[in-house]
């Protein structure tokens, strides 16, 4: 069973618009959602999570959402959370009293691990501590689907490790999953088992993120040469000052076509950049 499933999705604002979004979140797995800011992923989420009316389908947990489903599912999104004059403490009085599957051990285990102060107001809490102190109680409910969008935007690397740690853990059982937005893409290479790219409301691709990173790379050559390569291969390009780079898919059928042509390995960063400002054939 897949942990979401989504079927031409689509969902309409009057400067922005999702356009037929299908993919699928394997159950047990973490899937990195890339884009630049305004790309739709955000959007998504929230449809996902029926926050949004939305055009399509959209299964999680084998199910539309509904009252028994959210049971197993919870939600880190940035413009969400309880007052701010409450104390973790008066947090897990609250919510203990929400959530049928609700770990109180689990919740004070996870404040002590992340050095959160039970009895401070969240007012006076850093931003990395609010962060840490809402992973803590999305995962004290216990769910089988956690959604985060930009959890570790602004974080110091060494809470946005730990935040990393909690969620390998999470999928450790492959009973749990996770859907998580990030711009951070060094953080998605390090725990994410696949890849989802959005640009201006329209899927690109969503792959396996091994497959991914190997199937892709960028060639660096003449303009020149440039010119004489099959073009199936290229997905974006740029034209530089001294050089031709460009950003192409069958990398080992491409070494074999142009055995002397230079080609290097990329990162996510770097895919995406081309996608923002490269070239394509029309």
């Amino acid at each position: 069973m897949n942990a979401i499933e989504i079927k031409n999705l689509n969902k309409k604002y009057d400067n922005f618009e999702l356009k037929d979004i299908s993919l699928n979140v394997k159950k047990g797995s973490i899937m990195g959602l890339i884009g630049e800011n305004g790309a739709g992923k955000t959007t998504i989420l929230k449809c996902i999570l029926s926050i949004s009316k939305y055009d399509g389908e959209i299964l999680v947990l084998g199910e539309k959402i509904n009252i028994n489903t959210k049971e197993n599912i919870n939600a880190v999104l940035d413009d969400v959370f309880l007052s701010e004059y409450l104390n973790p403490y008066e947090i897990e009085s609250i919510l203990s009293g929400i959530y049928k599957n609700w770990d109180s051990n689990y919740y004070f285990e996870l404040l002590d691990k992340f050095k959160i102060n039970i009895k401070k107001d969240i007012k006076d809490f850093s931003k990395g501590m609010k962060v840490k102190l809402k992973i803590a109680t999305a995962l004290s409910s216990k769910p089988k689907l956690l959604i985060l969008d930009e959890p570790t935007a602004g974080l110091d690397p060494v809470v946005r490790d730990e935040i990393l740690d909690i969620l390998l853990e999470f999928v450790e059982d492959e009973e749990n999953s996770v859907l998580i937005s990030s711009h951070i893409t060094n953080d998605l290479e390090k725990i994410a088992d696949y890849i989802t790219f959005v640009e201006d409301g329209r899927l690109i691709f969503s792959e396996d993120k091994y497959e991914l990173l190997e199937n892709y790379a960028i060639l660096r050559t003449s303009e020149e040469d440039f010119k004489n390569v099959d073009r199936s291969f290229v997905e974006r390009y740029k034209i530089n000052k001294y050089n031709t780079e460009a950003l192409i898919t069958n990398v080992e059928k491409f070494k074999i076509k142009y055995p002397n042509l230079i080609v290097d390995k990329l990162d996510l960063d770097e895919m995406m950049v081309f996608y923002a400002k490269g070239n394509k054939y029309e």
